[in-house]
């Protein structure tokens, strides 16, 4: 079974992370929901408080298949303040696995370098970042280039969640999930 991260801070955009938790678990991904706050509850961005499965300090990352970075602010900011994350972020780009961010978050990716020369979308927030840092960006609800998946934000979630599904479950499994969903495009 394949296995994904799912970060949250204070801030985090709760439509952008539960959006990825939910359709990826319809696609039958282990899904864990990670605090990067070092407490399990977090505060989203329109003030719900939601609980997270770990603690970053407490989670072991070698066996996991995709990292997601949801956007909001400042849910970004701190996320893009965790040294341990940023160094996770850097060894799965390396090792070239699975990387995702949306709306304010691939600005993360940006600024770790991750997006010098590659396709991408971000929220407007960001966009200037992304070309500063050498993002060829794209007006687009979701882009992949190579193992880095970029959104643009809340109204292109459930194309960038259905698009890690498809990733890590396949094209068929997706199509499932958007018919039993009733999304069409």
């Amino acid at each position: 079974m394949k296995k994904a991260c799912v970060f949250f801070a204070d801030g985090t955009e709760e439509v952008e992370g539960l959006m990825a938790v939910d359709m990826l678990r319809r696609g039958g991904v282990d899904v864990t929901t990670v605090s990067v706050m070092g407490r399990p509850w977090i505060l989203s961005s329109h003030g719900i408080e939601m609980k997270t499965d770990q603690v970053f300090e407490d989670m072991d990352f070698e066996d996991q298949d995709l990292l997601v970075l949801p956007g909001g602010l400042p849910g970004a900011d701190h996320l893009r303040r965790h040294s341990g994350l940023c160094k996770i972020l850097r060894r799965f780009n390396e090792e070239k696995k699975y990387v995702a961010a949306i709306c304010a978050a691939p600005g993360i990716l940006a600024e770790l370098g991750f997006l010098d020369g590659k396709k991408a979308t971000c929220h407007t927030c960001r966009r200037e970042l992304l070309k500063e840092k050498g993002a060829i960006c794209q007006n687009a609800p979701v882009v992949c280039d190579g193992k880095i998946i970029t959104g643009s934000g809340v109204g292109g979630a459930l194309d960038f969640s259905l698009r890690l599904v498809e990733i890590l479950s396949g094209k068929e499994k997706a199509d499932e999930i958007r018919q039993a969903i009733l999304y069409t495009t």
